[in-house]
């Protein structure tokens, strides 16, 4: 077993440098960080020190999407599967012209599949919707994936007009709000957690496309 520690100073580049260190295709077991007083990143798979909180999840059995890997993690009641949910994501990106693997992508990295996955914010189900983004989109039972979906898809999609089509800024707002996106001059928050997700998101996207069987 692996038996590593990594800090880094906030700054993106080092930050990753750090964590692909620990992501390492030998390394397999739980990262977890925490963030000092200083604004250091600190992340190890052998945590000594109580700050520490889940960061990235070793996969485990009949998990075939990556757990999450954002902080706060979300508290896991019980697994999922992508495939579970396959026809669900396909007509929830249809309906609001997302690519069905950024839905999927967005959901690995979000809950891992989980519908009843809760952050300590309290975001619930697949797609870790905050009370907020319920409430507008009249979602009656956040925890129903149908409905969850559906939300986040839409959510998602409106992010993607507001900043249009970019990506990265369109999933920086989704984990961390427009308002912070706004706030820091219509790029990146500077936040452990947004810094790590937007990556997080855009690679698992990209794994999700490169298996994608073209459609007839």
């Amino acid at each position: 077993m692996m038996r590593s520690r990594c800090s880094t100073l906030k700054r993106l580049p080092g930050a990753l440098s750090c964590l692909l260190l620990l992501l390492a295709p030998s390394s397999k077991a739980d990262i977890f960080a925490f963030v000092d007083a200083q604004g250091i990143v600190h992340y190890s798979n052998v945590p000594s020190d109580k700050r520490y909180v889940l960061f990235v999840a070793e996969p485990r059995p009949e998990r075939v999407a990556e757990p999450a890997s954002v902080l706060p993690a979300p508290q896991v009641h019980r697994g999922g599967r992508a495939a579970d949910y396959a026809g669900l994501i396909d007509r929830a990106a249809r309906r609001n012209a997302l690519d069905p693997a950024l839905l999927s992508a967005v959901i690995a990295i979000e809950s891992a599949f989980d519908p009843r996955a809760v952050s300590r914010a309290g975001a619930r189900g697949l797609m870790q919707l905050l009370p907020g983004t319920v409430r507008r989109y009249g979602i009656s039972d956040a925890f129903d994936p149908e409905q969850n979906i559906s939300g986040g898809a839409r959510h998602l999609s409106g992010l993607l007009r507001r900043y249009e089509n970019n990506l990265e800024l369109a999933l920086a707002a989704y984990n961390a709000g427009e308002a912070a996106v706004e706030r820091h001059g219509r790029r990146v928050p500077p936040y452990p957690e947004t810094r790590a997700y937007v990556p997080a998101v855009l690679r698992r996207y990209r794994e999700l496309r490169l298996t994608q069987v073209p459609r007839a």
